[in-house]
């Protein structure tokens, strides 16, 4: 973690984020924890079915929203 200058790269959900070093491209997500973790090609998959769910409930919300006015 020292040195690195991380800057969130992209929101998957409102509690996940994936980081990125400005200077050397280092990656890091947070885990089910919170906590800050290298971004494995294991934590990529999940982010990227966490990201699909909390669209699709994101999505399905929105339009109950708009049916119910």
């Amino acid at each position: 973690m020292f040195g690195h200058e991380l800057v969130v790269s992209k929101e998957v959900t409102r509690h996940v984020k994936e980081y990125k070093c400005q200077h050397c491209d280092f990656q890091m997500t947070t885990n089910g924890k919170g906590k800050l973790t290298p971004l494995t090609p294991k934590y990529k998959e999940i982010n990227s079915v966490l990201e699909q769910i909390y669209t699709k409930r994101r999505l399905r919300k929105a339009s109950n929203i708009i049916l119910d006015r």
